[in-house]
């Protein structure tokens, strides 16, 4: 699943803004064939004084730390890409409305991740269509 973890000032998204953020998190992942319910999206408000830069209080900083463990991307080529896409996707919610952003990708081992109680199915398998195409876990 893509985990998204989104560090705000508080106040900087609206609702509206939020769930239009976090539905163009999940439909970055879903052009590439992953069920939309393996993408979550936390927002977390942050005090100016307890969002500190370089030791310095922000007010409009944005850090967003990315867990992926549905896909790994191993090739440097492909990372490069990714990374720029990202890239892309954070500053409409950030940079183009005078955010600052960084951000990190990790990727957690696959083997590690389990869905009520259901290891997920194999990268592009006949069980992962059946899963995106319910929106939920199924056994298989």
């Amino acid at each position: 699943m893509p985990l998204w973890q989104v560090y705000h000032p508080v106040g900087a998204f609206s609702e509206e803004q939020k769930r239009d953020f976090a539905e163009d998190a999940t439909q970055f992942y879903a052009r590439f064939g992953l069920p939309k319910f393996y993408v979550v999206t936390l927002f977390h408000e942050v005090p100016r004084a307890s969002f500190l830069v370089g030791g310095v209080p922000s007010d409009d900083t944005v850090r967003v730390v990315i867990e992926h463990i549905a896909r790994h991307a191993e090739d440097p080529g492909l990372r490069e890409r990714m990374s720029e896409a990202l890239g892309r996707l954070l500053a409409a919610h950030t940079g183009d409305r005078g955010l600052h952003c960084e951000f990190h990708v990790d990727e957690t081992p696959r083997d590690l991740w389990m869905i009520d109680g259901l290891c997920p199915p194999p990268t592009g398998s006949e069980a992962e269509q059946l899963w995106a195409q319910h929106n939920r876990p199924v056994p298989y």
